[in-house]
């Protein structure tokens, strides 16, 4: 892995560059539409009294923070797409792949900034624990104290999740939100069953 202090460094860096493009506002509000169209049942809802329209501000600047830390690692790495993807909590990563689903934004600002914002679900691990490298790294950018409210361990994040899960279950939704057995083409009203 980079040093930390390098890290921290290029990825300021790279965020302010972010900033300074002329795609910066179309890459926000874009990110911030995206999320009042798709949203995960455990990501955003881990949040203690999560609001969407509250909180999407502040996640977008989280996201952007991990995107720069990612990007930095990935060019001090030669390019070590494992390396690059950082251990990150639940309802930042949720962000992130709001700000990644303006690909023609983010694949312009790539070219422009001669980056590469790397992102691979496969690998992907959500075991983010408080003190991790990505701390480091963050401090090390000089941003502050991570905001605990979004910067949840994956342990407190599980437990949040299993007593959601016994929400959704009694209002019919199947384990996390992924499944239902409402039948919307019935004319009246019929009793919610869970499948999963």
């Amino acid at each position: 892995m980079p040093q930390v202090t390098e890290v921290g460094r290029r990825a300021a860096e790279i965020l302010d560059r972010m900033r300074a493009h002329p795609a910066y506002d179309r890459l926000h509000s874009s990110s911030m539409t995206y999320s009042t169209c798709w949203a995960t049942f455990t990501g955003y809802p881990a949040i203690s009294r999560w609001s969407l329209e509250r909180d999407a501000g502040a996640l977008l600047e989280e996201a952007l923070r991990v995107l720069a830390l990612k990007a930095a690692v990935f060019a001090l790495s030669g390019g070590d797409e494992r390396a690059a993807e950082l251990l990150v909590p639940a309802p930042v990563d949720e962000m992130i792949h709001a700000v990644l689903a303006q690909f023609t934004l983010m694949t312009r600002m790539q070219a422009d900034l001669a980056v590469v914002f790397p992102h691979a679900t496969e690998l992907e691990e959500f075991t983010y624990t408080r003190g991790c490298v990505t701390d480091a790294y963050y401090a090390a950018a000089g941003w502050g104290e991570q905001p605990l409210r979004y910067w949840l361990d994956s342990a407190e994040v599980t437990r949040r999740l299993d007593l959601l899960n016994t929400r959704y279950q009694a209002a019919g939704l199947g384990r996390d939100g992924r499944s239902h057995d409402f039948d919307f083409d019935r004319p009246e009203p019929v009793a919610a069953g869970v499948s999963g």
